[in-house]
C-alpha cells in the first residue's frame, strides 16, 4: 500500500506506565504459577493428600491421622493409588494422607478446609466433592443449588491456590450409577453439578480426571451394581477402576 499524506509511517501507540507493566507482569506470572502447578509429579519426599465425602473416606480410622497408615487411608481408591505409589517408590519419602469425611458437601470442606488441607500442606491435592450435595438436597436435608455448589467450589479453589500456589490440584468428576438409591429423580441436576465441576477445575487450572465419563463407558462390562451397588458408593471393582484411572490421568 502506498503512503499518503495523511497516513503515517509507522503505529504508534501509548507506552504502559510502570505501575501498569509492573501490574500485568505479576498478574501473568500468579496465572503462569497457577496453572504451571497442574503437571507437577510428585517429589521424592511428595505430600499427597486425598479430600472428598464418603467415597474418599472409605470407612477410614479418623485416629489415625499419620501418613502412610493404612488404616487412616480407608478401603477405597485412596488406599490403592497410597498403595501403589508407595510400593513403585519405596526409595523415596512420600507421604500420602486421607482426609475425606462421609456426609461432606462442599461447604462442609470449607469449614474444615484449614485444619485439613491448608495446614498439611500438600505438593498435589486430590478432591472429590458433589454427590452429597445433590443427594442431600432430594432427602430434604440441603437447599444447596447448581449455582451455589459451582461458587463454593470455585472460592475453595481460589483460597488453596492463594495460599499454596504451587500445589497440583486435582478435581474429580462427581458420579452415580443408575441403581440403588439413585432415580431418575436426580437427573438432569446431577449432569449440571458434575459440568459445573468441569468448569471450576478449568477455570482453576486443575487436572480433571473424568470418573463419570470412566464408569459410563464400564457399563459395556458390566451392570451398574457391580461397580456401585446402591448407585454412589463403588465396589472393590468401582474404586480399583477409579485408582486405575486416577493414575492413567494424573502420573504422579
Amino acid at each position: 500500500m502506498r503512503e499518503t499524506a495523511d497516513m503515517p509511517n509507522k503505529l504508534e501507540l501509548p507506552l504502559p506506565s510502570r505501575r501498569e507493566w509492573m501490574r500485568s507482569a505479576a498478574l501473568f506470572g500468579a496465572a503462569t504459577q497457577a496453572f504451571g502447578a497442574s503437571k507437577k509429579p510428585l517429589t521424592p519426599t511428595g505430600v499427597l493428600l486425598f479430600q472428598g465425602d464418603s467415597i474418599t473416606d472409605a470407612g477410614r480410622n479418623r485416629e489415625r491421622t499419620a501418613a502412610n497408615d493404612s488404616a487412616g487411608l480407608g478401603r477405597g481408591y485412596p488406599l490403592l493409588i497410597g498403595a501403589h505409589l508407595l510400593a513403585r517408590r519405596a526409595q523415596d519419602g512420600l507421604r500420602v494422607f486421607n482426609r475425606g469425611i462421609s456426609g461432606n458437601k462442599v461447604p462442609d470442606l470449607e469449614a474444615r478446609w484449614q485444619a485439613d488441607t491448608l495446614d498439611i500442606k500438600p505438593d498435589m491435592l486430590s478432591i472429590l466433592i458433589g454427590v452429597n450435595d445433590i443427594w442431600h438436597k432430594l432427602n430434604g436435608k440441603y437447599d444447596g443449588t447448581v449455582e451455589s455448589y459451582e461458587k463454593g467450589y470455585a472460592a475453595l479453589l481460589e483460597r488453596t491456590r492463594k495460599a499454596m500456589p504451587y500445589t497440583r490440584i486435582i478435581v474429580c468428576e462427581p458420579f452415580v450409577l443408575r441403581c440403588g438409591a439413585v432415580t431418575d429423580a436426580w437427573f438432569p441436576e446431577m449432569e449440571q453439578r458434575r459440568a459445573a465441576a468441569e468448569r471450576v477445575a478449568k477455570a482453576a487450572g486443575a487436572d480433571w480426571v473424568p470418573f463419570q465419563a470412566m464408569f459410563n463407558d464400564a457399563l459395556k462390562h458390566a451392570e451398574p451394581a457391580y461397580w456401585a451397588a446402591d448407585g454412589v458408593h463403588p465396589t472393590a471393582a468401582g474404586h480399583g477402576l477409579m485408582a486405575k484411572t486416577w493414575l492413567e490421568v494424573v502420573k504422579p
